[in-house]
């Protein structure tokens, strides 16, 4: 008698795993970071492949700024760096890595100052200590959570005694070479933070300034009486600097007389000297327009002469300029070379001073020659200074404009040039070194080399000397004279005291206290002020590769953002080229900014008046957009963070927002489906004893393995390009297609109701769990929780971070198979199509119960596997298939004549028992 359906429940063989459909993140990725860093994971990873003497793959940490969370792009960069690292260590490589963090400059100084000003320098100092001390335990704590691996017990700070030691002798070392140097020079200045800036520290951002022409009298009759130059500036608060008017040599300048009309009616004349070119542009922008022409000459005439200051009781010298043009102006340049660098360069080679009345909180000075606004600050002067010349009647014109101007990143107040005393180093052959180094490293992008070549190119010497307390002193003293005493001998002494008792030794002691300690002349006065941020992050390669056994230069890697072209990846390569006449690297990859989704959309749209889409922190508080990693990893989980890291371009802006990262969320239920099922698929195999060969393996299961050896070549070709979108893409595919739509759901019946010995389940289950390895090691660099969890779900020994990724056999190497098996998904299309017919004109309710009749071509490639009727009821999941030649590919479907079996649910002949002749099989054993 046939038995119930309900009773042969018990002869199916049901997937069976303890792998939950649920990845439940937030609640057990602490619990599998605990369980990694109890067990020495990360020591174990690198003591296995120093074991095997295994070529080393360095990548350097570029240091963040101790000063905040970690947001989305610290996330990125610090995600992108372990998927680096993760996926070399499981291509056979012993890959270090030593955590850092930049601890000293303006940010932190600022913030400390911001809360308690008038403090000591010793108690700046612990307190920027403490300040630094408790940010870095917070970004430690974030990037484990990440899951990003590193010897994070061992972290590199540049405020460690042993590092700022290390800065200082590569201070020392430029001074060996005689790249040092001090000497008055315009610097950008932070009149909010009163300090120098590197180019580093200085954002641009949209101001509104005032634009003036002003006449400068000629003294000499050369060109006629009462003649006056012309000069445009978008600095009036400059003016009282001014020591010259520069022209162009072959510029062709009018010597005319000019007329308009003012507001009362009235007509003024003047004679003046303007540009050939730029007349009409002068007539626009001050009503006055030229009636007689006195004269046409050529820049180089008016060298030597000089011209009357508006104002002020001196002369200013006419000079010649090669960066005078005509695109804008007058023809005639303002030059104060106490504010500008141009205007210092051309100051110094026509022998110039340097006059710059400015103090350090950006007011004038007694120098400034005008007693009612010394003490005012400068950008307040402007209009004071408009209404002078107005009332000398030297004001031919006025007019606003916004630009985009230079601020202090961190007071984000406006930058003004002024020339103070500085220590500076030169880039005299270290430059020109430095651009042959460049043409030996490799880019990633390509593009990255001309950017950074470009900076390299045009930067002037760096000015490294900073107002600040809290970083790495200028080891240089000043003689009873007050002369710099810059010693390289001097400076190794300090290094060493450095080392031994700390940098704040340098605060504590008294002048008289170090040169007894360091053996200098009595009388000597150490320097005050602090070295630039860039020599401390930039020492780097020194103070942390040369010092660590377990690295080695020049390293294999940087990885930052776009930024450090002028940052971190230029201020390393200056320093080490100043050392060893090296590039400190040997590939750099550079990646986009994080920038806000709805900011790019408008931006692509041109609805943005060309403002920033970076993530700002501040405009995300405001705008309820979160930016901190902890609020998506708290959420999501750190391998939702992570898959979409890989996910994205990283060679341009990344967009984001929590739309975009909910839609990762999906693909990561399917990967992690996709193991679930493979696991669940994989219950009771024996690899050492079911184990089935791909040549005796039904043509589908070959073809998997095919398949399978395309993603490991393609995966693995694609993590040595650092590819990871496409890793992502290629494993998500493969899942989605390949594995889901087509052989887990063609293989279900024979894994439920085929006899667990049959070659058929057997070779299922030895290609699921080939399947199952491969992607699970392929996974682990990007879901590095989720695919150990897997991996301990399976038995397998160890983390399957400890593991080498797959290699690609040759026996899986794509054949005729998977031409074949190409075939019959175009026929399982056509079959498809036919039987969705039938269904929509309710015939039958679904495919299994379907018969069709096929027709193929006489050169359909899989004509004998169409003729298998187990494979192709199977393959097309059929009641039956009938086959016959003709023309073209097509199929017609009907309702079929079997009664389905109550074991396997399949429509098939059933024998006197009830059941199929393959489920009575299983049943009687």
């Amino acid at each position: 008698m046939c038995k119930d359906a309900q009773n042969y429940k018990d002869s199916l063989s049901l997937p069976q795993t303890t792998f939950p459909m649920r990845g439940d993140l937030v609640k057990k990725e602490p619990q599998r970071l605990d369980q990694w860093e109890s067990n020495d994971l990360y020591q174990r990873i690198q003591k296995r492949r120093i074991d095997q003497n295994a070529p080393r793959y360095i990548l350097h940490d570029g240091p963040p700024f101790a000063n905040g969370d970690v947001h989305m792009g610290t996330a990125l960069n610090k995600v992108l760096k372990d998927l680096v690292l993760k996926s070399k260590t499981m291509a056979g490589f012993e890959t270090p890595m030593i955590p850092g963090w930049d601890c000293h400059g303006l940010p932190i100084e600022f913030k400390v100052c911001q809360n308690a000003r008038d403090l000591e320098p010793a108690e700046i100092r612990r307190r920027c200590v403490d300040f630094a001390s408790g940010w870095i335990e917070t970004q430690k704590a974030s990037f484990r959570r990440l899951g990003v691996f590193g010897d994070w017990n061992n972290p590199y700070l540049t405020m460690d005694s042993a590092y700022e030691a290390d800065v200082v002798r590569t201070f020392s070392a430029l001074i060996k070479r005689g790249n040092v140097y001090q000497s008055k020079k315009p610097v950008q200045w932070s009149y909010g933070a009163q300090t120098a800036l590197a180019e580093a520290e200085v954002e641009y951002m949209d101001k509104k300034s005032i634009s003036l022409y002003v006449e400068f009298p000629l003294n000499s009759d050369k060109f006629g009486k009462d003649v006056s130059m012309v000069i445009w500036t978008t600095t009036p608060w400059t003016l009282p600097a001014n020591l010259a008017v520069a022209v162009h040599e072959r510029i062709e300048y009018v010597v005319g007389k000019f007329e308009k009309v003012n507001h009362a009616a009235e007509l003024i004349t003047k004679n003046l000297v303007i540009a050939k070119d730029l007349l009409e542009a002068i007539e626009e922008k001050t009503g006055f327009a030229l009636k007689q022409t006195f004269q046409e000459v050529k820049g180089s005439e008016f060298e030597g002469l000089e011209a009357q200051h508006p104002f002020l009781d001196r002369t200013s010298k006419l000079i010649l300029a090669n960066f005078v043009t005509t695109e804008s102006g007058s023809g005639a340049v303002h030059i104060a070379p106490g504010h500008g660098a141009d205007d210092y360069a051309v100051g110094q080679l026509n022998g110039l001073g340097v006059l710059s009345p400015v103090d350090d909180e950006g007011k004038y000075t007694d120098e400034c020659g005008l007693p009612d606004l010394v003490g005012e600050h400068v950008f307040d002067c402007n209009v004071p200074i408009i209404k002078i010349l107005a009332a000398a009647g030297f004001l031919l014109g006025k007019e606003n404009y916004y630009h985009s101007y230079p601020h202090c990143w961190r007071s984000k107040t406006p930058i003004i040039f002024r020339a103070v005393e500085q220590f500076f180093i030169s880039l005299e052959g270290i430059r020109e070194k430095a651009l042959e180094e460049i043409d030996k490293v490799n880019w990633l992008p390509k593009w990255g080399r001309n950017r950074i070549y470009g900076t390299v190119e045009a930067r002037p010497d760096w000015c490294v000397s900073r107002q600040r307390t809290w970083g790495v002193p200028v080891p240089v003293f000043f003689d009873t004279k007050g002369k710099a005493v810059i010693n390289a001998e001097t400076a190794d002494k300090i290094a060493d005291l450095i080392e031994k008792e700390g940098s704040n030794i340098w605060f504590k002691l008294s002048d008289e206290q170090l040169c007894e300690r360091l053996g200098l002349p009595a009388g000597y006065k150490k320097c005050r002020d602090t070295l630039d941020v860039w020599i401390d992050s930039g020492s780097s390669h020194k103070a942390v590769v040369e010092r660590r056994p377990e690295l080695e230069g020049p390293v294999d890697l940087y990885l930052e953002a776009t930024d450090q072209h002028r940052g971190w990846f230029q201020s390393s390569l200056m320093l080490s080229v100043g050392l060893r006449d090296a590039a400190p690297y040997k590939s750099v990859l550079t990646h986009g900014f994080v920038v806000d989704q709805d900011k790019l959309k408008a931006k692509k749209a041109g609805k943005t008046n060309g403002e920033s889409t970076k993530l700002s922190k501040s405009e995300a508080e405001k705008s309820g957009k979160p930016i901190d990693a902890a609020y998506y990893y708290n959420k999501y989980g750190a391998d939702i963070v992570r898959l979409w890291v890989s996910s994205v371009d990283w060679q341009t802006e990344v967009p984001f927002g929590e739309g975009l990262f909910k839609q990762i969320t999906e693909p990561y239920r399917r990967l992690r489906n996709t193991l679930r099922i493979l696991l669940g698929n994989m219950d009771g195999f024996d690899l050492e004893t079911d184990a089935v060969a791909k040549a005796d393996m039904p043509i589908l299961d070959q073809w998997v393995l095919e398949r399978l050896h395309e993603v490991i070549v393609e995966c693995r070709a694609a993590y040595e390009a650092f590819e990871f979108r496409k890793v992502f893409n290629q494993i998500n595919q493969f899942c989605t297609t390949d594995l889901s739509a087509i052989y887990v759901d063609v293989t279900k019946d024979r894994m439920y109701c085929d006899s667990k010995e049959s070659l058929r389940r057997c070779a299922t289950q030895t290609v699921m769990h080939e399947v199952f390895t491969a992607l699970t090691k392929l996974l682990a660099p990007v879901l590095a929780y989720t695919a150990d969890e897997a991996w301990e779900h399976a038995d397998f020994e160890g983390s399957v971070h400890e593991q080498d990724f797959p290699e690609a056999k040759t026996e899986w190497a794509p054949s005729v198979v998977s031409t074949k098996v190409a075939a019959l998904l175009e026929a399982r299309g056509v079959i498809q199509t036919a039987i969705e017919e039938k269904v929509q004109a309710k015939e039958f309710n679904k495919n299994n119960e379907a018969s069709v009749l096929v027709t193929v071509p006489e050169d359909f490639a899989a004509i004998e596997a169409l003729n298998d009727r187990e494979f192709a009821t199977e393959f097309f999941i059929l009641a039956d298939l009938k086959v016959q030649k003709g023309e073209v590919l097509e199929a017609e479907a009907s309702a079929t004549e079997y009664t389905m079996c109550p074991r396997c649910r399949r429509y098939e002949p059933l024998l006197d028992s009830g059941l199929c002749a393959r489920c009575e099989d299983v049943v009687n054993g």
